[in-house]
């Protein structure tokens, strides 16, 4: 007979357990004590004893069942997801610059000596999606008049046209289209504008890994004595990462070299 790993008792032990309550009336506080299990225990034991049924019987406890069945299917969900994120996994490009520039927004970490009641500053980036060209604004807030400071910067630093923005749903880049500063300047100059799945963040991956790759390589690695010398630091990073840093995914190619690629391909 197939018995489940976490059975504590054998048949052999119910039996011993209805023969020393029924025939050798030892009490139940005793019994509990002699067996290691709890009081429903005994009570289930004696109850299915007499009847002389002393099998294991499968778990009754719903909780349990459901909990079972939920990790298994659970796991059969997550191997389906995993197998169309291997087919789905392919590293893409947009064909030309310009095509598509993904933007986000990151709260920055307080400087050393800074209090949690001070206010906090906000770092908006935007990259190029076939040259990983770097953009970034460090603002007060996250309201949509610095998301629309920001992408004027852009406007004016980018020497190629922007068609299409790819944002979250945050209210610093969406709201109403007659009256949202960042709507309204992507209109102006003819910007599409595309957003992340509802809820879904994350699939902006290219903006959220150059978010992490400024803290970790530019805020982290970095003592600032003010906000002022913060800014300055991130100027000084971005030219490293658009002008000296390789990227894979661009062939290990800087986002310089591979704009120069680009305009100028009878110079390579």
């Amino acid at each position: 007979m197939h018995i489940h790993k976490n059975t504590k008792l054998t048949p052999i032990q119910r039996r011993k357990i209805c023969n020393d309550y029924y025939k050798r009336n030892i009490r139940k506080c005793e019994l509990i004590k002699k067996y290691l299990v709890s009081r429903p225990t005994i009570d289930e034991i004696l109850k299915r004893g007499k009847i002389k049924d002393y099998s294991v019987h499968k778990s009754i406890n719903k909780r349990f069942i459901c909990l079972e069945y939920g990790l298994k299917r659970l796991s059969k969900i997550e191997s389906k997801i995993q197998e169309k994120l291997k087919k789905k996994a392919k590293r893409y490009n947009e064909k030309y610059p310009g095509e598509m520039l993904h933007v986000d927004t990151k709260r920055l970490p307080l400087i050393l000596g800074e209090s949690s009641k001070d206010p906090r500053e906000y770092l908006f980036v935007g990259i190029d999606d076939y040259s990983r060209e770097l953009y970034v604004k460090i603002t007060q807030d996250k309201t949509q008049n610095s998301s629309k400071e920001f992408l004027e910067q852009v406007l004016k630093e980018c020497p190629y046209t922007i068609e299409q923005v790819y944002s979250d749903n945050g209210t610093e880049y969406k709201g109403n289209e007659e009256k949202h500063e960042f709507m309204l300047l992507c209109k102006k100059n003819n910007i599409e504008q595309r957003f992340t799945k509802v809820k879904h963040p994350w699939t902006n991956g290219k903006a959220e890994r150059v978010i992490r790759t400024l803290i970790e390589m530019w805020h982290d690695k970095t003592e600032f004595k003010n906000r002022e010398r913060r800014k300055k630091e991130l100027i000084r990073f971005v030219n490293y990462y658009n002008t000296v840093k390789p990227h894979k995914g661009i062939d290990n190619l800087t986002p310089m070299e591979k704009l120069i690629n680009y305009f100028y391909p009878e110079e390579m």
